[in-house]
């Protein structure tokens, strides 16, 4: 086994428990929240990654598998984005879909065309995932945010219209400010890159023996990549919610 790799055993075992245990024990006592949410979340990370690293290793034989792996994590992430923002799953709920998608698939498809990343299974599905990954973080924080936001402030939205502003233009008046705080995440990530964090693409870039020149770059296509799907998702998201398309757990705001 390599010097570079996690050493697999009871040791990393006993450590991922007593983590878990920490953190539960730290939100309950602080009643941050539900201290069964972390080791829920513990629980499934464990059952979800090793799933996916036996089938992984079948998709990654098959590029048409493998894109209908990354079409499987679109969708996930749309569900667990409509789950976030609305709190069920009913058909209005999966608009959350569109900013994914549509943020999501034309900033991969660049990326191939411009052959930065091979077009291949392992070439592919890691910049994809980081990717969707990002979007769906962007576009559960945009949803949440504005339609809270426009609950909290039905007033201030009301008086908008009543002095003649348009729907989407009360909107963005009450939710933007707010919404605009889903993007700081990945800002503070790409601004403090190498000084602070040493990202996943970095990493594992790395890790597969490449030279560490190699690795930035391919961390730098990753962030920068981010930052303009971040940039979509929370705009369309912004705009489907202004349009009563996405709404939260209370319905769409009024017209």
């Amino acid at each position: 086994m390599s010097d570079s790799n996690v050493h697999l055993g009871p040791l990393l075992i006993a450590l991922l428990v007593i983590f878990t245990a920490a953190a539960a024990l730290l939100v309950h006592l602080t009643l941050l929240t539900k201290g069964s949410e972390i080791v829920i979340a513990a629980v499934r990370a464990t059952v979800q990654l090793a799933a996916v690293s036996l089938v992984i290793a079948w998709v990654l034989k098959s590029m048409l598998w493998t894109l209908v792996f990354v079409a499987s994590m679109i969708v996930i992430a749309a569900g667990t984005s409509a789950g976030r923002v609305s709190r069920n799953y009913r058909p209005r709920a999966w608009w959350t879909l569109a900013p994914i998608a549509l943020a999501v698939i034309p900033v991969v498809a660049l990326i191939l065309l411009s052959t930065a990343v091979p077009f291949k299974p392992l070439g592919v599905l890691p910049v994809a995932g980081i990717i969707i990954g990002g979007a769906m973080t962007v576009t559960s924080l945009t949803g949440k945010r504005a339609t809270e936001e426009l609950h909290a402030r039905k007033g201030e939205y009301e008086a908008a219209l009543s002095l003649g502003l348009t729907r989407r233009d009360a909107v963005h008046l009450v939710a933007k400010p707010a919404a605009a705080l889903a993007l700081l995440p990945i800002l503070d990530q790409t601004r403090t890159v190498g000084l602070v964090t040493l990202p996943g693409a970095f990493v594992g870039v790395l890790l597969a023996g490449a030279s560490p020149v190699q690795a930035g770059a391919a961390q730098l296509l990753v962030l920068i990549s981010l930052l303009l799907v971040s940039s979509l998702a929370s705009v369309i998201t912004v705009e489907l919610v202004a349009a009563g398309r996405i709404a939260g757990p209370d319905g769409p705001v009024p017209e």
